[in-house]
């Protein structure tokens, strides 16, 4: 017997706000770096830590985008708009994210050296694949996020349009158990 998915599974939710967490910390730390003179103490710290967890974040990433083909998931609550801009919303952030993933790649690995995870491993370097590579790879990776976060910040209002206006289960699929 095939049952309509009604909620989102478990390991759904946490993928989806571990994400969340992590790439607005990314992007909140991301900002902050970049003003740290060469006098601070996060000076060599900071990059460390964010491209660490940038790293592990598009591993997750992978594993969370097959998870997500793999996994049913319950109807797209709304009109035939709504429905459409939340697919292609959807496909725009996974793109988006490895977008910005490959980009601080390519930022940190310009001049040859890989990319040290923790202190566990290191991520080796293609070296540098075109000229300016860290100048244009930086100001689209900055580009990226910003309208990662910006389109984001819009799947939440959404969300939240969805549980305050609507008053349907949009919202209650991904944090709790559908009434």
């Amino acid at each position: 017997m095939n049952k309509e998915v009604k909620n989102y599974h478990w390991l759904t939710k946490i993928n989806h706000w571990a994400a969340a967490v992590v790439i607005i910390s990314l992007f909140a730390s991301g900002l902050w770096m970049v003003e740290l003179d060469y006098y601070s103490s996060w000076y060599q710290d900071a990059p460390h830590w964010h491209k660490s967890v940038g790293l592990l974040l598009a591993g997750f990433t992978l594993f969370r985008l097959v998870w997500k083909l793999l996994t049913p998931s319950p109807v797209i609550e709304g009109t035939k708009f709504e429905k459409t801009a939340a697919n292609i919303a959807h496909g725009l952030m996974y793109l988006l994210m490895f977008s910005i993933f490959i980009l601080g790649y390519l930022i940190s690995t310009s001049d040859g050296r890989g990319i040290d995870i923790f202190d566990w491993m290191t991520v080796p370097s293609l070296g540098l694949l075109f000229e300016d590579q860290s100048d244009i790879s930086g100001l689209l990776h900055y580009y990226f996020a910003c309208v990662l976060i910006a389109l984001a910040v819009v799947h939440a209002a959404a969300a939240l349009k969805h549980h305050f206006i609507n008053k349907d289960d949009t919202l209650r699929k991904m944090t709790g158990v559908i009434k």
